[in-house]
């Protein structure tokens, strides 16, 4: 494939920015990602179902597998058209992992993972994340068809250095403004938790939205796909699975927690990325996380410092689609700065697990920690002095007809979710700040923050005194 078969997106003024920007500006590095998710379906099973005349013409897709099958949706996108789109939020790929239904991209900063269904693309530093949005649309269109976004969510939290970012990332209402422009009156956005503490964004849309690019009358015509001739279906079926998604954002890591991430110009030099990422994951447990015989763990150790990590488990989603009598699987990632003042660490992961050993839904799997081991575990291996844990689950949707159909009722949903994380979760070293709970059609959020008992946050001009 060439440059030529999916020419550049047009440049507009309030999204300009120059060729020479550079992916992370000098100085301290911004830990706290920026987490887009695009999904075009509420699941495997509900792809739209596009016939190929409908396609853009001229445009290759991804070679078939080597048993002949073609990719589905988003997956059948070559990897080229990926980079090229990530070249606009200013990140590079290191390297891929192709799991039955979930590709997990490792990128210079964070994550890309791309199902047939969905795509989520997590960034740090001072990327451009948001940006990506509009080619995201534009190849989904191209590529398969696709014209609606079933929901949009975009979500971050506060950063240590908000005057170092870019665009539309300078400040939370500039990219509540950018998202608007695309979704219009169907996005919504939150700030959860204490505006002067640690405090977590959230903007998502409602279902089913047709987004609006501002170029879209001045592309070409062969990269607008005409919409399928079929008539969608007129309602959502209830998922056979419950979409959860769970987030540790880590901050001030103890000294002892921080030490394996530097790597010294011996070990950089003589050592290769990969190869160092192994050796961390493997001294500090990270590939213990899951049982290895279900997990795929691509993990890099960066120069002088820093670590990142993903791993496909299972099938790589929790529906497990084609798989017949295999439990669903899905991703986690790891990403972690290490410098003093600003040192932080996240973990997010969508396998569904039980709350407890006593609960039965989802069923336990064998080998597989309860949400609440994980929390406990994660939290043991980077050793935060402060951090904040958000638990999303989807609800039966509105309007999807008999509740028991799904999973579970949005009741016990939400009383499943606001009990995970009492005050005893993490024991008797930290004390819960904040329990925050919200309803939102068709999921449900809880969001907590805890803190070392003892612990005092730094003076903002303390760390400035720091960096001078």
């Amino acid at each position: 494939m060439t440059t030529t078969d999916f020419p550049p997106a047009p440049q507009h003024d309030e999204i300009i920015v120059p060729d020479s920007a550079p992916v992370t500006s000098p100085g301290p590095f911004e830990g706290p990602e920026k987490l887009l998710e695009v999904w075009f379906a509420p699941s495997l099973n509900q792809l739209p179902d596009v016939p190929e005349s409908s396609l853009s013409g001229g445009l290759r897709a991804r070679a078939a597998r080597e048993e002949g099958e073609k990719w589905k949706g988003l997956r059948r996108v070559p990897r080229e058209v990926w980079e090229e789109m990530l070249d606009i939020v200013k990140c590079k790929v290191l390297s891929v992992v192709e799991g039955e239904e979930l590709d997990a991209y490792l990128l210079s900063e964070s994550s890309l993972f791309v199902a047939p269904h969905l795509l989520i693309l997590k960034t740090c530093g001072t990327t451009l994340n948001l940006l990506g949005l509009y080619r995201i649309i534009e190849i989904a269109r191209a590529y398969c068809g696709y014209t609606n976004v079933w929901r949009c969510f975009y979500s971050r939290k506060s950063f240590f250095f908000p005057e170092r970012q870019h665009g539309p990332h300078r400040d939370w209402r500039d990219e509540v403004d950018f998202l608007d422009k695309v979704f219009g009156t169907a996005g919504a956005a939150y700030t959860v938790g204490p505006m002067n503490r640690d405090h977590w964004l959230l903007y998502l849309t409602s279902p089913n939205t047709q987004p609006r690019l501002p170029y879209d009358s001045k592309l070409p015509s062969s990269l607008i796909a005409a919409p399928p001739s079929s008539s969608p279906p007129a309602a959502i079926l209830p998922t056979k699975y419950q979409d959860t998604t769970l987030e540790i954002l880590m901050s001030y890591m103890d000294p002892k927690a921080r030490a394996p991430f530097f790597h010294t110009e011996e070990q950089t030099s003589s050592t290769p990325g990969h190869e160092l990422g192994q050796i961390i994951s493997s001294k500090l447990g990270i590939d213990e996380l899951f049982p290895k015989d279900e997990t795929t763990l691509d993990s890099f150790g960066f120069d002088p410092c820093g670590y990142s990590a993903n791993a496909v488990i299972g099938t790589g989603m929790p529906e497990a689609s084609h798989v017949e009598g295999k439990p669903g699987g899905g991703y986690f990632t790891i990403h972690v700065t290490p410098e003093e003042g600003w040192s932080y660490a996240s973990f997010e992961c969508n396998v569904p697990l039980p709350i407890t050993s006593s609960s039965t839904k989802p069923p336990a799997v064998e080998g597989r920690p309860t949400l609440q081991k994980l929390i406990r575990n994660v939290v043991g291996i980077f050793q935060p002095c402060r951090l904040s844990i958000t638990l999303f689950v989807s609800t039966t949707a509105s309007g999807s007809g008999d509740s028991a159909s799904s999973v579970l009722g949005a009741s016990e949903t939400e009383a499943r979710a606001w009990q995970s994380f009492g005050t005893d979760l993490l024991g008797g070293d930290f004390v819960r700040k904040d329990r925050i709970g919200y309803e939102f059609d068709g999921y449900d959020l809880v969001f907590a923050c805890f803190e070392k008992k003892g612990w005092k946050e730094p003076r903002r001009e303390q760390i400035q005194d720091d960096l001078s």
